[in-house]
């Protein structure tokens, strides 16, 4: 029986239908109905017995499940119209999957007409193949909301030949509350101000698309004269941030003052407050260069280097598996000199690939001890050293990014031949199996090339990763300085860099990395270099109109201290120092090599395990829990030492010191700054008119002062 919908089958130009091609033709139009993607036959295991290549990425396996499996009769040659590829889509036949496909579309009409041609797959060695797809435009500025958009997009062949697939491309709005488009037409509208990422898919390339549509918020003439200020500063970090604020019609926040600066910077650079020593100095220095000199005192400091150290143990995931205590302590006094010694990023990551040995004598060795196997190092190592998500090219092709199983088993194979115990050797074999092929993968250096031949592949990809010339090696790093200065990292997650995740800043990511090799991988220099830009010291409060953005840096995104940090502050206002495990009293909580030291106080805060990756979701990022609350107010992280009779409290009411005074160096020891008349006038009111023992009342202000949000976050 002929089915109905094959009457309003639109019929292709007879010049188009002999070029009709099952990869370039075919596929495309399996994807744009969405039948490839991992919630329907591009899934691991396919659904409902017929299995597809995510996004078409392997057109020969999918070309066979197609034409060839099921006995021929999802493509049926003799009567085209009983063919399941057309009929399941299409809802002639019940499909899991509902209406995919309307029966009078062009694409309907190019898979019938493909399948009464023969149903092809064209030779691959004499057709063009599909080299690169361009989308335009890549980036515009929608200022009417009322304008539409039309984007299109365009396939490159490797014979020069070109080909509008605009009707064939995928266009998804990465935020669908902010732009809507239409699948048929690629026309765009904006439904929401700000910067918006949409993302073009035509077979295995995908594209970025920016599209800004400014605030319209009304600008009073002082944040205007402000930002021209600004402009004025020649540090490219100030450009790139301030242009695109003025892009967006987006106003800046004010200098965050020096008081707030002293406070902000110490604790990002040493993860300790200011002092009152630290304090008297910074003031005491010619207002011009007091912060830069703040900045150089503070970089060449004891404390930057165990503050750093204790970051990068965090990235590289240091902790002590059972048995390998030694080993752990060895991984981090080793890291401690590096910082210490101020050795290049490069080398210190070079020297971790390439270490091996003894882990309970050579530190670095014991980088082969994070993780099991060689499939985890290979997915540690590239978001570690790459800032990418190659795992997700284990079972496919990477949905979207560049990468390939070969780039997934091949790292693997590059690290195959390791073999990790106490002592961490390289053996003459070892593989990894392609599960694709059933074959041994061949080493190769991600996106580049295979290492098969080399006699060490770990040598060679370590040499490819630290050159220069790399594309991801300085971004990586720079964007996690970034982070841990300013809240957030240009591209978040840290880890998963790729052109579909673009940067909100992507110029400044790249001056950044280059400025970074180009000073030969410092990160003191790096971090010196956020530290002086004025994008850094904005205030916290939001300026008119700015309150919502917490993306671009228009002020200062305010993060909760990290647990060891957060810790040693609490110690040092108490004047109590913690005891960590079986170490002296007065061990600074960021000195600590392991998260395995036992401590209460630090796993009440949440300190990370490093079992897994540190690097937490924006969104979860300085949130604390329902647990650290509860400990704070109620635990003995607080209370037992506030009512020590060896602490700061009874010092000072031992030495006569009044009300006032107790509550002026309080401030001044968790939130370095002196108390304003309205605060004055509180306390005063608390502690002086109240009824009640002074010495309760004096341990509730201390109590209220160190779970206050101002003296748990950096802000």
């Amino acid at each position: 029986m002929f089915p109905w919908w094959m009457l309003f089958v639109a019929v292709l130009p007879v010049d188009s239908v002999a070029g009709i091609d099952f990869d370039h033709d075919v596929i495309p139009v399996l994807t744009k109905a969405g039948c490839n993607t991992g919630a329907c036959h591009g899934a691991a295991i396919g659904r409902g017995g017929f299995k597809l290549s995510l996004y078409g990425s392997d057109p020969v396996a999918d070309y066979r499940a197609i034409v060839l499996e099921l006995k021929g009769r999802r493509v049926n040659l003799l009567e085209p119209e009983q063919s399941l590829l057309l009929m399941k889509p299409t809802e002639a036949m019940e499909h899991g999957g509902g209406f995919r496909l309307d029966p009078e579309s062009e694409s309907a009409a190019r898979l019938t007409q493909w399948i009464q041609t023969g149903a092809r797959q064209h030779d691959l060695k004499q057709r063009p193949h599909f080299s690169r797809l361009e989308v335009s435009p890549s980036s515009a500025v929608i200022s009417d909301p009322n304008e539409r958009l039309n984007l299109k997009a365009v396939a490159h062949f490797s014979d020069g030949s070109v080909r509008d697939v605009t009707r064939e491309t995928v266009f998804t709005p990465e935020d669908t509350a902010a732009i809507r488009i239409n699948a048929q037409t690629a026309n765009l509208q904006v439904l929401r101000d700000g910067r918006h990422i949409v993302i073009a898919r035509y077979l295995s390339q995908v594209r970025p698309v920016e599209i800004v549509s400014p605030f319209r918020l009304p600008t009073a003439q002082d944040d205007i004269d402000d930002q021209k200020q600004v402009f004025e500063q020649k540090q490219f970090i100030d450009r790139a941030v301030n242009n695109l604020l003025t892009k967006l019609g987006i106003p800046l926040s004010k200098d965050a003052g020096d008081t707030v600066f002293l406070r902000r910077v110490t604790l990002d650079l040493t993860g300790r407050l200011p002092d009152t020593a630290s304090f008297q100095a910074f003031f005491a220095d010619d207002e011009s260069r007091r912060r830069e000199d703040l900045i150089d005192r503070l970089l060449k400091s004891d404390e930057f280097t165990e503050y750093w150290t204790l970051q990068l143990a965090k990235l590289f995931r240091i902790h002590a598996q059972p048995g390998n205590e030694i080993g752990a302590q060895r991984y981090h006094q080793w890291l401690q000199r590096q910082i210490a010694g101020n050795v290049g990023y490069d080398v210190i990551a070079k020297q971790l690939l390439t270490a091996k040995g003894d882990t309970h004598q050579v530190g670095p060795a014991n980088f082969y001890r994070t993780v099991g196997g060689p499939r985890e190092q290979a997915e540690f190592a590239s978001e570690l050293f790459m800032g990418t998500r190659l795992r997700c090219a284990n079972c496919h092709d990477h949905p979207l990014d560049r990468w390939t199983q070969d780039d997934y088993h091949g790292l693997a194979a590059v690290f195959a031949r390791i073999r990790s115990g106490r002592t961490v050797e390289l053996t003459d074999n070892g593989q990894v199996m392609h599960p694709k092929t059933g074959k041994n993968a061949i080493p190769r250096i991600p996106g580049a090339m295979f290492v098969g031949d080399t006699d060490e592949p770990l040598n060679a990809f370590a040499d490819w990763l630290v050159a220069d010339q790399n594309p991801y090696f300085a971004r990586a790093i720079v964007n996690r300085l970034w982070q841990t200065m300013m809240g957030r990292g240009l591209v978040e997650p840290a880890d998963d860099l790729r052109a579909t995740n673009p940067a909100t800043h992507p110029k400044l990511l790249k001056e950044l990395a280059d400025d970074f090799v180009e000073h030969g991988f410092d990160l003191r220099h790096t971090l010196r270099l956020i530290a002086v830009s004025h994008a850094y010291a904005r205030s916290s409060q939001s300026s008119r109109g700015n309150e919502s953005d917490v993306r671009y840096y228009s002020h200062r995104i305010g993060q909760q201290l990290e647990p060891e940090v957060l810790a040693d502050a609490i110690s040092d206002v108490l004047g109590i120092p913690e005891l960590y495990g079986e170490k002296p009293l007065g061990t600074r909580a960021v000195t600590l090599a392991t998260p395995q030291v036992e401590s209460e106080t630090l796993d009440a805060l949440g300190r990370c395990a490093r079992e897994k990756s540190c690097e937490l979701p924006i969104s979860f990022a300085g949130t604390g829990g329902l647990t650290l609350k509860l400990h704070l107010f109620n635990g003995p992280i607080l209370n037992q030492r506030i009512a020590s009779d060896h602490g700061r409290l009874s010092h000072l009411i031992a030495a006569g010191k009044t009300n006032e005074a107790i509550v002026d160096e309080f401030y001044r020891a968790a939130l370095s700054r002196t108390v304003t008349e309205t605060e004055r006038q509180f306390w005063s009111q608390q502690l002086n008119e109240s009824r009640g023992d002074r010495r309760n009342l004096l341990e509730d202000f201390v109590w209220s002062l160190l779970t206050c949000k101002e003296f748990v976050t950096n802000h």
